[in-house]
């Protein structure tokens, strides 16, 4: 185990290597087609075709992994990079424009394994990995509440900073959080 590893029961979190991807890629489209019920959309999913390219080649951005044995179980991502508008509001996409702004993405876990505390463990390394990264001022995320249980956790551990919810059911209901970046963080490029 690296140091950048955390044992979570008979899981390890850790940074993710190439020989993760395909996991992590499945966990993810499995996520868009069974959990958002709307499949994969290179509109929104584009990262997900080139993990290496956009989640370990960047040096400030970072893909992380929860595994069981072999086996991907849970992601999460950071990248430096807002919000767009549309479709979220103007104003937070010009609240968290540019290259201080880290936003996670990709922060799940395959049904099976959830309630053991891997969400907590994938977004707890994300924020490390953003408190260590130069230039991150702020980290940004937003949720879609309908998703089972994805309002409480961000609520466990972010600060709202806009409810866009619209009440139409068919659409997104999306809150938007901001997660304080870690005291005693490099903050400079």
């Amino acid at each position: 185990m690296n140091d950048r590893s955390q044992a979570v029961g008979r899981y390890q979190v850790r940074p993710a290597t190439s020989a993760d991807l395909p996991g992590a890629r499945s966990v993810m489209l499995d996520t868009f087609y069974h959990e958002f019920g709307h499949g994969y959309r290179p509109r929104w999913h584009a990262d997900v075709v080139d993990l290496a390219g956009t989640y370990l080649e960047p040096e400030r951005h970072a893909l992380f992994v929860a595994v069981d044995g072999d086996e991907v179980v849970g992601t999460s991502a950071v990248r430096a990079q807002g919000p767009a508008s549309p479709p979220h509001p103007a104003w937070i996409a010009e609240r968290y424009s540019g290259a201080a702004t880290a936003q996670l993405f990709r922060v799940y876990v395959r049904p099976a394994h959830r309630r053991r505390g891997l969400a907590r463990a994938l977004v707890d390394a994300a924020v490390r990995f953003v408190a260590e990264a130069p230039g991150y001022e702020r980290i940004y995320l937003h949720t879609d509440t309908r998703v089972a249980g994805a309002e409480p956790f961000w609520r466990s551990v972010a600060v709202e900073v806009c409810d866009a919810r619209d009440g139409d059911p068919e659409r997104h209901q999306t809150v938007h959080f901001e997660i304080p970046v870690p005291a005693g963080a490099v903050r400079s490029g």
